[in-house]
């Protein structure tokens, strides 16, 4: 990987460790996710160019005591959390800087 960050997140990402879309620097930035124009804090895998989230289903495991996901279709959005961060506190010293 470069040393520089990306602004925009992958296509397709997981939080399972053993899935080949996990990549653990993307996961510690922080991702966003908007799925049907609400956020979700529960999504377990995303892919933005085909439209689906995978979320829980519930408190059901499977054998290997991984839990159960149902697959859901829809407009899905996604942005890295600490961009959003530092926009806001770059915001507020600006305004700050302004009251002064």
């Amino acid at each position: 990987m470069s040393d520089t960050k990306s602004d925009t997140p992958p296509d397709w990402l997981s939080t399972n460790a053993r899935s080949p879309h996990f990549d653990m620097e993307v996961l510690q930035r922080g991702i966003g996710i908007r799925f049907k124009g609400r956020e979700r804090k529960d999504v377990e895998e995303y892919c933005i160019s085909e439209g689906w989230i995978r979320v829980a289903a519930g408190k059901a495991r499977d054998r290997f005591g991984n839990p159960l996901t149902i697959k859901l279709s829809g407009e899905v959005e996604a942005w890295f959390e600490d961009i959003l961060a530092q926009d806001e506190t770059g915001a507020a010293s600006v305004e700050g800087d302004a009251e002064a």
